[in-house]
């Protein structure tokens, strides 16, 4: 275990009875990202603006915090990875609950920057964190279990936000994330008693660039940020977003319709986090892996070329599932390509995904404009497909190697 992991003795002692906390934590950061999705109308009506100038918070959120994981990873290395985690989750409950008085669009959207920049200190933190504490066997499933909250994130987030949005305004739906946040950072603090903030400086990893110079230094290390990079921009930024306006612009259904249609990919990953421990025992990694990507790749190309939305529908749930496979087993190796600093790592890998999917919607956005949805859902098939074998020829078979 890395002198990082230590922020408290209570959680090393028993390292998975403070995880449904930090799946917890997940959540709130979840129903952060995806808040806004039913809220925009209202929003936009409430400051007498388009619904065009409002979905500047969906990115004021989305940019800072995947920039601010540079900064965020060496803090967690130095100072604790719950220590931060847990300030993290408060100040990220303090700015939520800020939003909701934010007078004009400009407030909320510098509001909205912060929210990200804080919440960005929330999952990469919390899976570095299971990296010193869970062996690396049993790591995979034991992530699966924190990813719980944030596919429950995926699945509640868009009902129950619009739902308090229509009773008391979108100011209500701000508040309540902000005051769940603030009771899981109380939660976590409780639960790990006193010697969480009594205990010394954590680590002795470096504030500046040392440690991602270290990072980059390592082969594995700069193939897996560049598989991550892919991977956000095929599906982050690529396949997924889209779906939903595919089916309203393809199909013709209603918006409710199609929330209902891609809220399906939350339950596929639900059944993820059951089989997980399971899968990865069966398979072991790297097959889990090239069967996640490959089966992604044929679903992609079922919505490609599906005859109708409910042809869409039933790929979507196993969208979740495959997805997972493929990404579970790059986030157990994330946690292991730099031990000595795994907060800056994780923090590293989730970097490159948001900017993968920043880069992901520009190229998917090209590809719908000259060819339609389905040139570009293929496209997605085939890039998926080809870092699936690029990852079976370039990642090691056994952790050991990492």
């Amino acid at each position: 275990m890395s002198a990082g992991g230590t922020a408290s003795a209570a959680a090393a002692q028993a390292p998975l009875a403070v995880l449904p906390l930090l799946a917890a934590a997940g959540f709130v950061t979840g129903c952060g990202i995806r808040l806004l999705d039913p809220l925009l109308p209202l929003i936009a009506h409430d400051m007498g603006v388009t619904v065009a100038e409002v979905a500047v918070l969906v990115t004021s959120f989305a940019i800072p915090y995947g920039l601010c994981q540079v900064l965020l990873g060496p803090l967690g290395d130095r100072f604790g990875k719950l220590r931060v985690l847990v300030l993290g989750v408060l100040l990220y409950g303090l700015a939520m609950g800020v939003c909701a008085v934010a007078g004009t669009l400009g407030q909320l959207v510098a509001l909205r920057a912060l929210t990200g920049a804080l919440g960005g200190a929330i999952i990469p933190l919390a899976m570095a964190w299971i990296g010193d504490n869970v062996p690396y066997e049993e790591r995979q499933a034991t992530i699966s279990r924190f990813l719980t909250g944030i596919v429950l994130s995926q699945l509640l987030t868009g009902p129950v936000s619009g739902s308090v949005g229509q009773a008391v305004g979108w100011r209500g739906a701000f508040l309540l994330v902000g005051a769940l946040a603030a009771l899981t950072g109380i939660g976590i603090m409780l639960r790990l008693g006193g010697s969480l903030w009594r205990a010394g400086v954590a680590g002795q990893a470096q504030l500046g660039f040392a440690t991602h110079r270290m990072l980059l230094r390592r082969p594995a290390a700069r193939r897996l940020l560049a598989v991550a990079f892919l991977d956000g921009a095929l599906l982050f930024g690529g396949a997924f977003p889209f779906i939903g306006s595919y089916l309203i612009q393809g199909f013709h259904l209603e918006p409710w319709q199609a929330g209902l249609v891609v809220a399906g990919f939350g339950l596929g990953s639900l059944l993820y986090t059951r089989l997980a421990a399971r899968l990865v025992r069966r398979l072991g990694e790297i097959r889990l892996l090239m069967l996640g990507g490959g089966l992604l790749s044929v679903a992609l190309l079922a919505i490609a070329l599906a005859p109708g939305w409910a042809m869409v529908a039933v790929p979507q749930v196993l969208l979740g599932l495959f997805f997972f496979m493929f990404h579970g087993v790059l986030q157990a190796r994330a946690t292991e390509v730099l031990p000595e600093a795994r907060a800056t790592a994780m923090s590293a890998f989730s970097m490159a995904l948001f900017l993968g999917q920043g880069v992901g919607s520009i190229a998917f956005g090209a590809l719908l404009a000259h060819g339609g949805y389905q040139l570009a859902f293929l496209g997605s098939a085939a890039g998926i497909l080809l870092l699936s074998l690029w990852c079976w020829r370039g990642l090691p078979p056994e952790r050991s190697a990492v």
